[in-house]
């Protein structure tokens, strides 16, 4: 029982179930904003902004493409929502504070691999590169 207790409280599941949380409410957050102001935008330039009740029947049986068509202006509002409302600015701001940051790694002109500046040896093709006491320009 003490190796379960050990899982179920470390770092990183307990940092996984905290971001699951928080997305989730992300989620309904965004899924109000869509629903409280982009689709009601949608219906002023398109007409009716639910399609839920869309469907073609063939031999009898219905298929409700409406509910697709639905989620997927959904999934396409909350993508572009969540990329310049979340992603776009964190990149941003990680750029502006690596700004200042001398670099630790520099490519391999053989392999094009990741290897420390002052290596004189590349770790992934073993090829013999000139070892630089500092960052290349």
């Amino acid at each position: 029982m003490s190796g379960f207790k050990t899982f179920l409280f470390r770092g990183n599941l307990v940092e996984l179930a905290v971001a699951f949380v928080v997305g989730a409410a992300f989620a309904g957050l965004v899924k109000d904003f869509a629903n409280s102001f982009i689709t009601p935008l949608i219906a002023l330039l398109g007409g009716k902004p639910d399609y839920t009740g869309l469907s073609v029947t063939i031999d009898g049986t219905a298929f409700p493409y409406g509910i697709f068509v639905t989620s997927a202006i959904a999934f396409t509002i909350t993508a572009v929502i969540v990329y310049f409302l979340v992603v776009l600015p964190t990149t941003k701001l990680i750029e502006r504070m690596d700004r200042g940051r001398e670099a630790t790694e520099r490519e391999c002109p053989q392999c094009l691999g990741e290897i420390p500046i002052k290596a004189s040896r590349c770790r992934h093709c073993t090829a013999e590169v000139a070892p630089t006491a500092e960052a290349p320009v």
